[in-house]
């Protein structure tokens, strides 16, 4: 029913409209609508997104019936895997497939050897409580300039076991 496959520089169109079909939905009520588009633009274009594949950033989809239905996209860091991304469609969230992302991400950051994962999420942002079921905890608040707006974010982490 569902599968998780790697991303290539082929399959930056289907990141980028995943991306608009969920980052709308997602962050309308947590970020302005002129923030939304300014992220995208930013991060979500192909050409941003195959410069990130380039640089070694490492995208996945989760497929859903042959659909894509999410992305998530891993950067090795020295003490931990960070998820740089994760996202669902809005009608697949609740099905238990942000879990299956975390648990990807465990198993790719065990096999590398690595002990922890590493993400950022926007203090309001209804996927904190998500990430502190998945055992995440928050490890710093942070206030990070971006451009003109300020990225209100938690980091947080969870220590992973062999």
């Amino acid at each position: 029913m569902i599968k998780i496959i790697p991303a290539t520089v082929n399959d930056a169109r289907i990141i980028h409209e995943l991306a608009h079909a969920i980052w709308y939905p997602t962050y309308k009520d947590v970020i302005s609508l002129d923030q939304i588009d300014f992220m995208l633009e930013k991060s979500y274009t192909e050409e941003a997104l195959i410069a990130a594949m380039e640089a070694d950033v490492s995208f996945y989809i989760l497929l859903e019936r042959g659909f894509p239905v999410g992305f998530m996209s891993l950067e090795p860091q020295k003490e931990c895997l960070r998820i740089g991304k994760l996202y669902l469609l809005p009608n697949t969230q609740g099905k238990g497939y942000g879990k299956v992302f975390i648990d990807f991400a465990a198993e790719q950051a065990l096999k590398a050897g690595i002990t922890a994962l590493e993400l950022n999420v926007n203090r309001n942002n209804p996927a904190y409580g998500f990430y502190l079921k998945q055992d995440f905890e928050v490890v710093e608040s942070v206030d990070i300039p971006y451009y003109q707006y300020v990225l209100n974010d938690y980091v947080m982490r969870k220590p992973l076991q062999h």
